[in-house]
């Protein structure tokens, strides 16, 4: 599906690219966002605890004034100025309302000066931020205050609050005051928490909508395409009056004129190649029928010269030697001409029998040892003792092993032609092998064209139209079987014709190999072979063993 579909890899890589922006741009946002409202709020609760510092250290360095009139009760202790100045502290918010921060002063060398607000105690300061001052106090710098941020749990609540604690030194008259400010930052979590969701939903509806757009956009452009497809695969398929509605004047608008010209010429160039195609069968099979008849005569005159050769001079009996041969190889090739207008014409038909294949090869090579023995060839036969039982028609098989036995002496440069039947249950196949100059790469295929020669400069010792390979591929095809070639320079060719044993029948293999056997088995013993280097003998040779 994605590698058919134009349309899903144009809105799936749309909606890749625009996830990754969109996070890129995402996470950006929020870390701004957050920088933004954490350094604020820092800032603000900075200057808040700078100020309530200040005001600590003023009101702990002022000297108490002396009352006007001793207090009625002498029990009663005197009010401290350091509760004094934390309930200014902690009751000075906007409108008189109390601050939504918490305030802990410690005196580290009298405990009972300490106080704190609220629900703090000296237990809630962070141990690292209670460390850094106590650094500051030895060094007396009394000047940087220390942050701490994180989740504190005070007495009474359940769960950790974000807080950002802030940590000073106030130094009065040789004593140190540690102040603690406890801001809680739930509001700005809370805060971030929603700015984050609105980007993420803003982000997800972004994505989807981009590749909604993309689903459209790529529509627009890839229907036409399709279209422009669909009518190429009938026009291939031979529907010759396939047009493409033009509308517009764009780029797919002049594809789909230019589709339309194509079209049209195209019919044309068929329809005239149609044509001339007609008349050359026509021809071919006219002159083929023609040429019969004067032929015929021909043929009884040569005949009675030929059989009284003997009484000519010895120059008049050669010449009626050569016209007779001439004459054979005439009626071969016209023979030839005639088959193929049949085929041409739709009109060949099959002669079925029960025959077995044995026979049939052993007739072929009968026909075909004068021939062998003029080029010196002789046939290897690998016969089964079983009977190869197959419905054929007897004069096609026996004509399309005719031709293979033909091109095999003709190509095989004098070596053996060997010859192997097989069957199974279902089909029986016939290799005709030879190990002369062979095929090279793509010709096992033209070697069935007609008038094809693979090697035209090579002089023919057998004369003939170049039909034979054309007609037994077709006589072939007519039984419902498979002729095939193989074949590799320097190591010859061999053809197999496959046949179903029952007439109608679909083939689904061959019982012999493409391949020949000893081919085949050279290439799995390469590929199979493992150099192995064996110690060096006493003499110092080595030895090399695959």
């Amino acid at each position: 599906m994605w590698r058919r579909s134009l349309q899903l890899q144009v809105v799936t890589s749309t909606l890749v690219i625009s996830v990754t922006v969109v996070v890129v741009l995402g996470v950006f946002l929020s870390d701004q966002i957050n920088r933004s409202v954490i350094d604020g709020r820092q800032q603000s609760s900075a200057s808040e605890a700078l100020a309530d510092r200040v005001q600590i250290a003023d009101a702990l360095s002022k000297k108490p004034d002396e009352p006007p009139n001793p207090p009625s009760d002498a029990t009663e202790p005197p009010e401290s100025p350091l509760d004094d100045v934390m309930d200014t502290i902690i009751g000075s918010g906007e409108n008189g309302s109390k601050k939504r921060y918490e305030v802990l002063v410690l005196n580290t060398s009298s405990p009972g000066k300490s106080r704190a607000s609220g629900n703090v105690t000296p237990d809630d300061v962070p141990e690292e931020l209670s460390a850094k001052l106590e650094r500051q106090e030895k060094k007396f710098d009394f000047d940087d205050p220390q942050r701490y941020t994180g989740p504190i749990t005070f007495i009474g609540d359940s769960q950790p609050t974000p807080t950002l604690v802030i940590g000073g030194v106030v130094n009065v008259n040789g004593e140190n005051y540690e102040v603690y400010h406890f801001f809680p930052v739930t509001e700005e979590e809370q805060m971030l928490s929603n700015v984050r969701l609105a980007i993420a939903v803003v982000g997800l509806g972004l994505v989807l909508l981009l590749a909604a757009i993309a689903y459209l956009v790529t529509r627009q452009v890839v229907t036409p395409v399709r279209l422009a497809r669909q009518a190429a695969e009938r026009l291939a398929a031979g529907t010759l009056d396939e047009r493409l509605k033009v509308r517009g004047e764009d780029d797919l608008a002049r594809l789909a004129t230019s589709f339309n010209e194509m079209a049209v010429n195209l019919a044309l160039k068929i329809h005239q190649l149609e044509e001339l195609s007609q008349v050359q069968r026509q021809f071919v099979s006219d002159v083929s029928h023609e040429l019969r008849t004067p032929l015929t005569t021909v043929r009884m005159a040569a005949d009675l010269l030929y059989d009284a050769r003997e009484d000519f001079d010895p120059m008049a009996a050669r010449s009626a030697e050569l016209m007779q041969a001439q004459l054979e190889r005439f009626e071969s090739m016209l023979a030839d001409l005639l088959e193929i207008s049949r085929y041409d014409a739709g009109a060949a038909t099959l002669d079925l029998e029960p025959v077995d294949v044995r026979d049939v090869v052993l007739r072929a090579i009968g026909d075909s040892e004068a021939l062998a023995e003029r080029h010196t060839t002789r046939f290897e036969l690998r016969l089964p003792n079983e009977p190869c039982m197959a419905e054929i028609d007897n004069r096609r098989v026996e004509r399309i092993l005719r031709n293979l036995l033909f091109n095999a002496i003709e190509h095989g440069e004098g070596r053996d032609v060997v010859v192997t039947v097989g069957a199974d249950r279902d089909a029986v196949a016939v290799a005709v092998r030879d190990h002369g100059i062979g095929l090279k790469a793509g010709e096992d295929t033209m070697v069935f064209d007609r008038f094809w020669r693979a090697d035209p400069s090579r002089a023919r010792t057998i004369g003939g139209t170049g039909l034979g390979l054309a007609i037994s591929r077709e006589d072939a095809a007519l039984h419902g079987g498979w002729l095939q070639a193989w074949g590799q320079q320097g190591e010859g060719s061999q053809f197999r014709l496959t046949l179903p044993r029952m007439a109608g029948a679909d083939l689904k293999g061959s019982p012999l190999s493409l391949v020949p056997p000893e081919i085949e088995m050279r290439r799995t013993w390469r590929g199979q072979m493992t150099p192995v280097l064996l110690p060096a003998s006493a003499d110092g040779a080595g030895h090399d063993e695959g």
